[in-house]
């Protein structure tokens, strides 16, 4: 909807968000805007009801209750950037003064003279450096270090640029992102091999190389591994398969691993259970075969650091 019902104002466009202020300039009543042909974003921001709710639209019309030079930030603005963060409630809006803040239920307003932004789809948001920052207080370490892998894997900021960032920054969450820009690596493939990584960290074992391709001298054939540690010849894989899609993949699979077994490699392949369920149980393991494998800096006792971050430790 483009335009307001019956023709009237025709230059006034009800498919971008607006507020209750301009639609009465436009001679749309309170009592139309509280009927069928619209819906509220917000409190005093509507918009036409035949047009989908995305999360750009809902940054719009938060934007549209803060001055200009306002922009989308924390998880607003990893929502427009697609970044795999858990649901989080609020929309976030950063303005530049304490003056400019205001107050709205679903808004939550964030001040920060200095804030990093550009454009995306229009609107103003925060850096891809600067949502790093941002979340690092709405997200524990585990949860932000699967941002900053996403970040890097995408291109949209270096690991180089991230570490700078996070090291010159201030204020509240500089310290959390200081540290889980520190574990953030480049080639990661999803979010389940940084939180299968970090595991194996936060539990001090030494740390393995991120999706290394192998030739045919090393006997395993040409193929990209995502952990292993080479000196052990040990392989830990995360598969997110729930069953097998194709008996021919679950053949060619297993023929791989036993060549990889037959070549004095050993493979662990953990699951989401191994991870979200039996946590202990993955470290034990992969723990046990770096030591029978005297894979050098192997500590005899595990760190406790891990229980703190995963969920499925009692």
């Amino acid at each position: 909807m483009t335009a307001v019902p019956g023709g009237r104002h025709a230059a006034f466009d009800t498919s971008r968000p607006f507020t209750r202020a301009q639609a009465l300039a436009h001679g749309i009543s309170d009592r139309e805007l509280a009927g069928a042909d619209y819906q509220a974003l917000f409190r005093g921001v509507h918009v036409a009801a035949d047009v989908e709710v995305t999360p750009l639209l809902v940054a719009t019309g938060a934007l549209s209750l803060f001055p200009a030079d306002a922009h989308a930030s924390h998880a607003t603005a990893a929502r427009l950037y697609r970044l795999p963060i858990p649901p989080l409630p609020q929309e976030h809006v950063t303005v530049r003064r304490a003056d400019d803040r205001r107050r709205r239920a679903g808004v939550a307003c964030h001040v920060a003279a200095q804030a990093q932004t550009r454009l995306l789809a229009g609107i103003r948001v925060s850096t891809p450096e600067q949502v790093f920052l941002d979340l690092a207080s709405q997200l524990p370490l585990v949860d932000l270090v699967v941002v900053g892998d996403h970040l890097v894997r995408r291109g949209l900021v270096s690991r180089k640029r991230l570490t700078a960032f996070c090291a010159a920054a201030s204020g509240k969450g500089a310290a959390q992102a200081r540290a889980a820009a520190a574990f953030v690596r480049e080639r990661v493939d999803s979010p389940m091999e940084t939180r299968l990584r970090m595991l194996i960290l936060l539990a001090g074992l030494p740390e393995p190389v991120v999706n290394r391709t192998f030739g045919d001298e090393d006997g395993l054939g040409f193929r990209r591994y995502d952990l292993c540690w080479p000196r052990a010849r040990l392989i830990v894989e995360y598969d997110g398969r729930h069953h097998i899609e194709r008996e021919s993949q679950w053949e060619s699979d297993l023929e791989r691993r036993e060549r990889i077994e037959d070549d004095r490699w050993r493979i662990v392949v953990v699951t989401g259970r191994g991870i979200y369920s039996t946590p202990g149980h993955t470290v034990a393991k992969i723990h046990r075969l770096l030591l029978e494998r005297r894979m050098p800096g192997t500590p005899k006792t595990l760190s406790r650091r891990w229980q703190q971050h995963f969920p499925g430790h009692a």
